[in-house]
């Protein structure tokens, strides 16, 4: 049995993070390169702790900042595409730092042209492209310019141009994904009129692995994200894989019961009195709440696990604490373990099932959980 392990914690599946990863890189074309996205902390998972589990399995890690960027550096020299936006004091240090940059704008690519040239380095860029998606990128029509100021440039190499798919997870109708699909091309057949030949090329998440690319290897990478750490990208593809591919959790939030008590039949727990006790209540007090993470919606509108028992959520969830009722459970003490999300005994709570509790997706749950939680892999 482990010793001193923290009240609060994220214990992570190395397991199931390699089986996940190896089950995409067996649907993929072989050949085709994976960049796994460890930002948000890896999706809440731990960003360090995962990219150490994953080094081997993948050939980049994407982040979306400077910070993510300089942790990352710590364990690993993969490389790393940063597609979130640099701005102009932090571009010498991310230079210095080594990674693939994405570019969101022609003032910023001068910015970026005229720091390398004084640090008398290559900045390898990616650029992204805004195919219909509404978001950051180029629209077509401003990609002459760009291309003309990269190639003026001694220490810009442009390897990439990428896209994102706006809705293709959840739906049948492919036709804005289609739609997104031919304006890509339209930018890649541009970059090759002004002899940009030979890019990477990625549009594909999870779901554009599984909905578009599949086995035939359309573009050169997949931006692999919420599949490598075992959650869907939506329930329609969920049910369109589940004979073909089998996904394992990798996360489970555990921590201990504070304190056990006897309530008295009309008793009220927590703030605003939301609810009063029916009858004499054995309740669990909990030592999580919102600041760890544990959105305040869950408020008489979920469970945890304890004794591989579901307990339901009495009252408001606080900013640290919040309590269970646990009047079916004979033996429950003081320390015992409690499951907020993940695997005990024979039950289990998901982050979808905690998503459609509180109106989200399962992305949020696991993302917003606080990073001052130890991950611990096992």
């Amino acid at each position: 049995m482990k010793k001193n392990l923290p009240l609060a914690y994220i214990e992570l599946s190395k397991k199931n993070l390699i089986h996940n990863i190896k089950q995409f890189r067996d649907l993929a074309k072989k050949g085709t390169k994976f960049s796994v996205a460890i930002k948000g902390n890896a999706y809440g998972h731990g960003q360090n702790e995962v990219a150490k589990v994953l080094e081997p399995y993948v050939d980049y890690f994407q982040v979306n900042n400077i910070e993510e960027l300089e942790l990352l550096r710590k364990v690993t020299k993969k490389p790393v595409l940063l597609l979130g936006y640099v701005q102009k004091s932090d571009l010498a240090k991310v230079i210095k730092l080594n990674c693939i940059l994405s570019v969101f704008s022609l003032e910023q690519l001068k910015h970026t042209s005229a720091m390398a040239d004084v640090l008398k380095r290559v900045q390898e860029i990616h650029l992204p492209v805004d195919a219909y998606l509404g978001r950051e990128g180029f629209l077509l029509k401003d990609l002459p310019k760009v291309f003309e100021e990269i190639k003026k440039s001694k220490f810009i190499k442009l390897t990439g141009i990428y896209a994102h798919f706006a809705n293709i997870e959840d739906t049948t109708d492919f036709s804005h994904a289609q739609k997104q699909i031919d304006e890509y091309k339209k930018t890649l057949d541009l970059a090759k009129e002004f002899g940009f030949n030979s890019l990477q090329t990625h549009i594909s998440a999870t779901s554009g692995l599984l909905v578009y690319e599949k086995t035939l290897g359309i573009n050169s990478i997949i931006r692999l994200g919420i599949g490598v750490y075992g959650m869907w990208p939506s329930e329609h593809l969920k049910k369109m894989y589940r004979n073909k591919i089998l996904l394992k959790p990798v996360f489970t939030w555990k921590t201990k019961v504070a304190q056990i008590k006897i309530l008295p039949k009309g008793y009220t727990i927590g703030y605003g009195l939301t609810y009063k006790t029916k009858k004499e209540t054995k309740v669990a007090v909990i030592p999580q709440g919102y600041a760890d993470g544990f959105d305040r919606g869950f408020s008489n509108n979920s469970f945890v696990l304890i004794h591989g028992t579901r307990c339901k959520i009495l009252g408001r969830v606080s900013m640290n604490m919040f309590v269970a009722d646990v009047s079916h459970l004979k033996k429950v003490k003081s320390e015992d373990e409690v499951v907020i999300l993940g695997t005990q005994g024979k039950e289990q709570i998901t982050a979808e099932e905690m998503a459609e509790r509180i109106g989200t997706i399962n992305y949020e749950i696991t993302t917003r959980i606080s990073a001052l939680l130890s991950r611990i892999v096992v």
